[in-house]
């Protein structure tokens, strides 16, 4: 037994030394390299390494470059024109509903899925996941209608294109000489359940919706609620204010901050955030 011991001991001190010896010679010939720079060397090789593997998409950059639109400050509205009268702009709308907003489920699904949140399964999981999503339901520029088959949820971005499209189209009510209307939002966050539900007597609905990621919300195109004084709001059937919504929801499309699909069946307009 002591034989073999003095053996091991003989071993570990002869490896001892010979690493001793390599880090000599590697000192020697490079006095400047220390164990923390060594490591921090490794650190950066990974880090840089890690870079190059990751390539942004175009998804990606449109994401950052629809930030950089929401965050921007707001343009003044101008009511008076230079002769001090109140500005009334034309209403123009667009070309055609149906090729001006083509963006089909496909195209709007494959953003969704990337800056939403996972498929919940039922409200009980909606409650559980309130950390990733924000409430909707109480805002001076649109209105929820009662939800059966959603709940008032969406992410942040898609939450702050909402708001920042209901105030679009205020301002430019009040540009052509309307009174301020509020938007009606009919349909936004479904859970899976939601959709088998709505599935029972509307064939069309997708079961691959956009609506399960939290990105997209529907907004009617034929009915406004009429904000008034008395608090007595009324719901109106006004055919240039499907117009002028149009034309807020080309302008946002064709700046890249969403996706829209123009509804005939559902009478809205089918909107995702990017």
């Amino acid at each position: 037994m002591k034989y073999r011991f003095t053996s091991h001991r003989h071993h570990f001190l002869l490896g001892f030394s010979l690493i001793v010896i390599i880090l000599a010679v590697v000192k020697c010939i490079n006095p400047d390299l220390t164990l923390p720079r060594l490591l921090n060397d490794r650190k950066e090789a990974k880090t840089k390494t890690h870079k190059a593997a990751y390539q942004p998409d175009s998804i990606d950059i449109q994401m950052k470059r629809v930030d950089s639109l929401l965050i921007k400050p707001r343009a003044k509205l101008r009511l008076l024109n230079a002769q001090g009268k109140p500005v009334k702009n034309r209403v123009t709308s667009v070309h055609r509903f149906e090729t001006s907003f083509p963006d089909l489920n496909d195209v709007q699904l494959t953003t969704a899925r990337r800056i939403g949140i996972s498929h919940i399964e039922n409200r009980a999981e909606a409650q559980k996941r309130m950390n990733e999503l924000v409430y909707i339901g109480d805002n001076p520029f649109y209105t929820i209608q009662p939800l059966h088959q959603s709940i008032p949820y969406l992410v942040p971005r898609a939450a702050t294109l909402l708001n920042e499209i209901a105030r679009a189209f205020n301002d430019s009510l009040v540009t052509k000489g309307f009174e301020p209307h509020k938007l009606i939002v009919t349909s936004v966050l479904r859970t899976k359940e939601d959709i088998t539900k709505l599935r029972r007597f509307n064939r069309n609905a997708s079961e691959n919706s956009c609506h399960q990621h939290g990105t997209t919300f529907d907004i009617s195109y034929n009915r406004f609620l009429q904000i008034k004084d008395d608090g007595k709001d009324e719901i109106r059937w006004v055919t240039a204010f499907k117009s002028i919504l149009a034309e807020v929801l080309e302008d946002q499309r064709l700046m890249g901050t969403c996706y829209v699909k123009y509804e005939v069946h559902q009478s809205c307009f089918h909107i995702t955030a990017r």
